[in-house]
């Protein structure tokens, strides 16, 4: 299975509803699904063991699978 990699920094949008999120703290905690919804834009914050990716959204910081979310292309405002 090909990995995806993302850039620290970059914007991924939730693609695929995971069946929980679990928070990016020093003591992780599950949160329901419902938490971040599909279409959620969020941030790469770091790389973590276990093909995870901190992702911040504006309702918290999750460790996420790579399988759930997707890069958003970067493009120019249209004027």
């Amino acid at each position: 299975m090909d990995e995806q990699i993302f850039q620290i920094g970059a914007t991924v949008r939730l693609a695929v509803q995971p069946p929980y999120f679990k928070t990016a703290e020093p003591m992780p905690m599950l949160r329901p699904p419902d938490i971040v919804r599909v279409g959620e834009e969020g941030t790469i914050r770091d790389r973590r063991p276990g093909g995870y990716w901190a992702v911040k959204f504006p309702r918290g910081t999750f460790l996420i699978d790579a399988q759930y979310i997707e890069a958003i292309a970067s493009s120019p405002d249209p004027k």
